[in-house]
């Protein structure tokens, strides 16, 4: 099986969506991802000119009879170079329900070529006769079929195909040269032959494809690392939910640590999710991710001691000299006069995040300790609690689902102190600096690389829409297929 089919029929699956005995009646799904009729449509286009690319120019067995021919004697007639040239498809469709898919190409029409040889031997001819030639054949009203299911094995997904077949109705023959005789011995005694090859060889990618598509399927990870400290969980919950109007998967979607042995987690995901992409023309996919989905990232970050920062230059240097808080803190510029600071950030606990009607909500606890460097000494003079609360706009960047914070307001209070009380209505300007200037655009700088949705490499989102519907977040889109150059990169698997 080549890639290119290989990879398409996987298309199908997906963007027909990407546990039996193994499932555990708690697990829930915090990533949901619904493909509608839309979206089937164009997988299967997809599919079927790709898996057409891929049988153009293949070559049928060899055919080979003899035959008895009146007037002419005992004739050794054989087939060879049999090629299908091109293949046109005037009609298909792919259907759900609760059995599973079924992808059917009905009145398509298929030109083939092959070279044909023919001897004669008879008492009458004792010398016997040969000639060669070739023929053109047109298959008029071939009907392709398959219907496969999906199920959960483990976190993956088993392939398993139902039924299958492939019938050719009507097909006619041009001889280029040779004996009137022949043609009609074509017709006779080859006919019939010529169908069978063709389905045989169609039959025969649809099973070796299948075959190939559910080892690629039980090899796809169950997590995609992120970066140093974090991996999605992107196994799949439950099995496929086949209606005949969509198809719907359900994902874990939770954040994990890197290394962690995948286990179910304690988290419950509520109410289930009915979102609407509203009364615009149908997209093609629906992927909806539950507020629990960053929470979860919010708790791996946290424990990970990934939220800590020292600030050691800030837009304004002069202000991490004790020297510029001789005003504000004057007990500091009098203990430690002209002193490099630096400034030493730390999230105190996970940060709260709540998906609302319109955006999402943060709230961020954080703990600013201020540090005196002093001949080669770091020495902690004070730390202020600053707590800031920042909405979150969601944003679409290539398959990533990204973010972009914005400050909202934010408190602070003197935690502890070594030189004294201080002025916290004063700290306020400085504190304003550091989030706006520092601490908010790094964050941004993280988020917007954002997180990766569930589209197969190949394909990208088209004209997304987000919608907010507390307490998920959906995206709305189409998909474009980026081209066959994705598909020489994909691994052939043996039958």
């Amino acid at each position: 099986m080549t890639p290119s089919i290989c990879f398409l029929l996987l298309s199908l699956l997906f963007f027909t969506s990407s546990t039996t005995g193994d499932l555990q009646p708690h697990e829930e799904g915090f990533i949901s991802v619904v493909v509608s009729d839309k979206g089937l449509d164009f997988a299967k286009d997809i599919l079927i000119d790709q898996a057409i690319a891929s049988i153009l120019q293949s070559q049928l067995p060899q055919i080979e009879k003899t035959v008895q021919v009146p007037l002419v004697g005992k004739a050794k007639v054989v087939l060879s170079d049999i090629t299908i040239n091109d293949i046109q498809v005037n009609s298909s469709s792919v259907n759900t329900g609760d059995t599973g898919i079924a992808l059917v190409i009905s009145g398509a029409t298929a030109d083939l070529s092959l070279n044909w040889r023919y001897s004669v031997s008879s008492w009458l001819v004792p010398i016997g006769i040969s000639d060669s030639g070739t023929a053109t054949v047109k298959v008029n009203d071939l009907q392709v079929g398959l219907a496969v299911n999906l199920r959960n094995q483990e976190g993956t997904l088993k392939l398993i195909l139902l039924d299958s077949g492939c019938h050719v109705r009507d097909l006619s023959i041009k001889l280029h040269g040779g004996a009137a005789w022949l043609y009609q011995v074509l017709v006779d005694a080859f006919a019939g032959n010529i169908a069978s090859a063709v389905e045989e060889a169609i039959s025969k990618q649809i099973n070796e494809g299948i075959a190939s598509l559910d080892l690629l399927l039980q090899s796809l990870p169950k997590t995609i690392p992120l970066d140093e400290t974090a991996a999605l969980n992107i196994s799949f919950v439950d099995n496929p939910v086949l209606t005949n109007s969509a198809i719907e998967l359900e994902i874990n979607g939770l954040f994990t640590a890197r290394n962690e042995v995948l286990a179910p987690q304690a988290y419950h995901r509520g109410p289930d999710l009915s979102v609407s992409c509203g009364s615009r023309s149908p997209n093609m996919l629906t992927i909806s991710l539950h507020e629990k989905v960053f929470k979860s990232g919010s708790s791996v970050y946290f424990t990970a001691d990934s939220m800590q920062w020292i600030i050691e230059e800030l837009p304004d240097q002069d202000l991490l000299n004790t020297a510029e808080w001789k005003f504000l803190i004057p007990q500091l510029y009098k203990k430690y006069p002209n002193d490099d600071m630096n400034l030493n950030i730390s999230v105190s606990s996970p940060p709260e995040i709540q998906v609302t009607n319109k955006d999402v909500g943060v709230n961020i606890f954080t703990d600013i300790i201020i540090d005196v460097l002093e001949v080669g000494e770091i020495i902690p003079v004070a730390c202020i609690s600053v707590d800031f609360s920042a909405s979150c706009a969601v944003e679409i960047v290539g398959n990533n689902l990204a973010g972009w914070l914005k400050l909202r307001k934010f408190s602070t209070h003197l935690k502890w102190s070594k030189i004294g009380k201080l002025h916290m209505n004063l700290i306020q300007s400085v504190t304003s600096a550091v989030l706006k200037t520092v601490l908010i655009p790094y964050l941004n700088s993280q988020l917007i690389r954002g997180i990766p949705l569930p589209i197969l490499n190949g394909f990208a989102l088209e004209n997304a829409r987000i919608l907010y519907a507390p307490p998920w977040i959906t995206v709305c889109s189409d998909v474009s297929f980026l081209g066959d150059n994705y598909l020489k990169q994909l691994p052939t698997y043996a039958s």
